[in-house]
């Protein structure tokens, strides 16, 4: 595994508050790395210091191998911290001629990176008459213009309108597939689960979880059940070794697996006990589910 990206203990006071606690995590090449919390769990702020707008307080971080300077280093990298901030009375296509100027790019990138981003047929509009979703796009196009080994989005689909979403998210998958790594900070669920292969789960600056998303996904599921003899179900739940934590909503049981096991294998038991299932359906644990069980722990 080739690291793009190396944070080790990593620690960010802004004053008496702690925005980043001891934070520590590897980013290797190839992959969509999510960094999930609600607002104020210190997301922008990990994204900030890595690209040098942020002082950090303590620890320390690396691009690369580690033998190149992070001003060298962020050559190879392509971010959207910010909201997009091009001239307006300009088209897109002089827009991105400024960009490649500051960047020592050729202007023959930017046919091909305005298709990318699906913006191609309107890039001699100008800019104040897109669309916030296309501005979005637009940006990450200039973002693309030096190639980048990494790409990092902040909160990218913020503000945007269902379709909107959808196309950012698309384009992200695209990118990726290409090869590019990716990096994006999101206080959405969805978002990580649909485009990201691992996740770093923080919350108030520390972290909660890093590793795959299908392995923080991979647990057993669940059972939902309703039975008439509610007491005696419950009763057998508490007491049977593949059953984890039960939850109760009036009626309805949530019975968590420890352990793989079939909804059949489950009623056949149930009715052997003489209770007799009038609700049973198994679930998979989603995202969220892990993300509501982690953060309630802490």
């Amino acid at each position: 595994m080739e690291p793009i990206l190396t944070i080790n203990n990593l620690t960010k006071k802004f004053g008496h508050l702690t925005a980043v606690k001891d934070l520590s995590f590897t980013i290797n090449k190839g992959n969509v790395y999510g960094i999930l919390g609600p607002n104020g769990s210190g997301k922008s702020t990990t994204l900030g210091i890595v690209l040098n707008v942020v002082n950090k307080t303590q620890g320390d971080f690396h691009w690369f191998d580690g033998n190149i300077t992070t001003h060298n280093a962020l050559k190879q990298v392509g971010a959207i911290i910010e909201r997009p901030n091009f001239y307006p009375y300009m088209t897109a296509e002089q827009n991105l001629k400024l960009v490649c100027r500051i960047k020592g790019v050729d202007h023959s990138k930017i046919e091909e990176k305005l298709a990318v981003v699906g913006l191609l047929d309107r890039k001699t509009h100008k800019f104040r008459t897109y669309s916030l979703g296309m501005k979005q796009r637009l940006a990450i196009a200039s973002a693309l213009l030096n190639d980048p080994e990494i790409l990092i989005l902040d909160e990218p689909t913020n503000g945007l309108d269902p379709q909107g979403i959808h196309q950012i998210r698309e384009i992200i998958k695209d990118i990726a597939a290409k090869g590019t790594t990716i990096l994006l900070a999101s206080h959405l669920l969805d978002e990580v689960e649909k485009v990201c292969s691992h996740v770093v789960v923080l919350r108030k600056g520390e972290k909660l979880y890093s590793g795959r998303v299908d392995e923080m996904i991979s647990s057993h599921g669940f059972f939902e059940l309703k039975a008439e003899k509610h007491q005696e179900l419950l009763d057998v739940l508490e007491s049977h070794s593949n059953i984890g934590k039960v939850k109760i909503e009036g009626e309805l049981i949530t019975a968590f697996l420890n352990e793989p096991m079939s909804a059949s294998d489950f009623n056949k038991l149930m009715f052997e006990k003489g209770i007799f299932l009038s609700h049973l359906v198994k679930r998979k644990e989603s995202l969220e589910e892990q993300f509501l069980q982690l953060t309630d722990n802490q």
